[in-house]
């Protein structure tokens, strides 16, 4: 296709001829998908590319300008999609193992926490009085009511409150350091009667 021809062609396309474009489409489509191979490695990222061109082309055909050659200009802009798409890959790529690397060090964290948190609530319970210890477990472990527990140990309800709000004061201000309060308050909130 002569310089010639390239004009004319694009400025038919211009106008809105459909016929234009799809001899554009048909001349360079193969030779643009090749090209765009050659810079992306991936075939079907090649022809998305190229395909997206070609819409944005028809699209925009009204306000383009083109100062070398037509073959030139369709080149260049697939060239510089191509490169765009591969920016943009690696950003997303850099960004993925940003994340994974973040998630793994804070999963990493957080079970290194839960584990020690889990250990210093055993050791809290255990240190609690015998009595006390055996309501806060009658209530938490198995998840028996403030009566039936009253029931179960042959003690008032009055008694069993006491107890258990004592133990929760207890436990509360002996992992007070794992500054979780809402965890820790919703974990071991009182139950009804």
């Amino acid at each position: 296709m002569n310089q010639f021809e390239e004009q004319t062609i694009f400025e038919d396309l211009k106008k809105g001829k459909e016929q234009a474009f799809e001899q554009l489409f048909k001349r360079y489509y193969q030779a643009l998908c090749t090209y765009a191979t050659q810079l992306l490695q991936d075939d079907d990222a090649a022809e998305e590319i190229v395909q997206d061109f070609f819409v944005k082309l028809w699209e925009k055909r009204n306000s383009i300008t083109i100062e070398t050659s037509l073959k030139s200009y369709l080149f260049r802009s697939v060239k510089n999609h191509s490169l765009n798409r591969i920016k943009h890959e690696k950003i997303k790529t850099q960004h993925a193992q940003h994340v994974i690397a973040e998630a793994e060090m804070n999963d990493y964290d957080d079970q290194f926490l839960e584990v020690d948190l889990k250990k210093d609530i055993e050791e809290s319970i255990a240190a609690l009085p015998e009595k006390r210890r055996e309501i806060f477990r009658l209530s938490r472990e198995e998840g028996l009511k403030y009566r039936e527990i009253a029931e179960k140990l042959n003690l008032s309800v009055k008694t069993v409150e006491a107890q258990m709000g004592l133990a929760i004061k207890s436990l509360r201000d002996k992992l007070k350091k794992y500054n979780s309060f809402i965890f820790f308050l919703s974990c071991f909130r009182k139950k009804a009667v």
